[in-house]
């Protein structure tokens, strides 16, 4: 759901989840909040993301776009990069991506080439995301990957790190 002004929504969900996945899914997305945390002590936007295989994290990241001078290293890049290199392969069929924020169109696209099977968010973006604010890049009918989308995953703690973010730059 859109909120006016452009402001971060911890409203939407894609997908119902059971107990269990639910609670796994929380514990994954306080993995990925720790790795935000880690951003913003960098003076980062604080976006953080850890993808998952067979209950172990096998990546994180966090953005490093300032401190890298990189325009691609977005939370999620960052851990889908490492992730490739701790389970020795480009493809990630059996792993899931967990991101703070609902991801932008590169970062979506990365988890589609990636072949990641869930992705799992926690709030959306209606400036930038391209899972369900902006665009639909995840999913798309004309793309062969489809994984399964899970939004607002503990929605308010991932929106509020980034709204006291951009709260102290003004």
């Amino acid at each position: 759901m859109k909120t006016d002004k452009g402001r971060l929504s911890t409203a939407h969900s894609q997908d119902p989840v059971g107990m269990d996945r639910g609670n796994s899914d929380e514990r994954w997305m306080l993995k990925a909040l720790s790795c935000a945390q880690r951003a913003l002590e960098m003076g980062e936007v604080p976006v953080g993301a850890v993808v998952v295989f067979e209950d172990e994290v096998v990546g994180r990241g966090w953005n490093r776009n300032v401190t890298d001078n990189d325009p691609s290293a977005h939370a999620e890049i960052v851990a889908l990069r490492e992730a490739g290199r701790t389970v020795g392969n480009h493809r990630l069929s059996a792993c899931d991506l967990f991101a703070t924020i609902e991801p932008c169109a590169m970062c979506a696209g990365a988890a589609i080439h990636a072949r990641v099977r869930r992705l799992i968010y926690g709030a959306d973006d209606p400036k930038a995301g391209a899972v369900h604010s902006i665009l639909q890049v995840a999913n798309h009918p004309r793309l062969n990957h489809r994984m399964e989308i899970q939004g607002g995953v503990l929605a308010g703690r991932s929106a509020e790190i980034l709204q006291e973010f951009f709260r102290s730059r003004r």
